[in-house]
């Protein structure tokens, strides 16, 4: 039987199991576009606490990415700032993992070798990563046959499970996800949904997952932030508390339509959906 965390419990759960917290305060981000700039993100402050796994939902546009970004430490914000681990941002974090859209694995090399690369670079005891690079692959369905294969010789969902065994090998405090799933049928999606949590449960990592889709925010997250269209800003924070692991199927579970419904309202209600 599993037990079940309350969504209020979840931060002080997590946090003695390692990862980092992330608060941002006031966060804005302006662009320069020629003579003129626009504003993708305004006064946006939020609070990650160790070991939570917290989705940003919002329309295309609204500055999501851009977050992320800044979370990393890869662009700086124009104002405000952001603190990992109580400590303020101020180059590129590198206690992080981090999973696009597009998979980004090295064509020469193969999913093994793409997930080693990181205790490569990082110069960590290469035998010892790899039994844990085998383990993670196998754990995201990935069977030993496919470790010796190249990229081409993937499928796209085979292929994005690599690029997550890659950013979690040299275990991160923070894992950063931007639409991981964008591009995977819903099936494949469903699957790496559920191993991905079984994962999360494992490690406690915290966890910034962006995504456009509302079933996956509600299906894996403790707390869903819900952006507004550009400028991007926080408009809404929703506490998820269901049973972990989620079920497939989360349509089955009547607070799961709460969940979604309150998301839908937020998006009516700004004009990003109209019907």
């Amino acid at each position: 039987m599993v037990e079940v965390t309350p969504a209020h419990s979840t931060v002080s759960a997590a946090t003695a199991a390692g990862g980092a917290s992330i608060v941002g305060r006031g966060v804005s981000k302006r662009f320069a576009a020629g003579a003129t700039s626009f504003v993708a993100l305004d006064d946006v402050s939020f609070e990650i606490g160790g070991g939570e796994f917290v989705s940003l939902i919002g329309p295309s546009g609204c500055g999501k990415s851009t977050l992320m970004l800044i979370a990393a430490g890869l662009i700086p914000a124009t104002g405000g700032e952001i603190r990992v681990a109580g400590k303020p941002m101020s180059g590129p974090l590198t206690d992080v993992g981090i999973v696009f859209q597009d998979h980004l694995l090295l064509d020469f090399r193969t999913a093994l070798a793409n997930v080693m690369l990181q205790p490569e670079v990082r110069a960590m005891p290469l035998a010892s990563k790899r039994e844990e690079a085998l383990r993670l692959l196998a754990k995201l369905g990935i069977p030993d046959i496919a470790c010796g294969r190249y990229p081409n010789q993937l499928s796209g969902g085979m292929r994005q499970r690599v690029s997550i065994a890659r950013a979690l090998i040299h275990q991160p405090s923070v894992l950063l996800m931007d639409e991981p799933f964008g591009a995977l049928d819903a099936i494949t999606r469903t699957q790496i949904r559920h191993d991905l949590e079984l994962l999360w449960m494992e490690t406690r990592k915290t966890v910034l997952f962006i995504t456009h889709s509302i079933e996956e925010a509600i299906g894996l997250s403790d707390r869903v932030l819900v952006m507004s269209p550009n400028p991007g800003r926080i408009v809404d924070e929703i506490a998820i508390d269901l049973p972990r692991p989620r079920p497939a199927v989360l349509g089955e579970d009547a607070s799961f339509n709460k969940y979604a419904e309150r998301i839908h309202h937020a998006f009516l209600k700004m004009g990003v959906i109209k019907y």
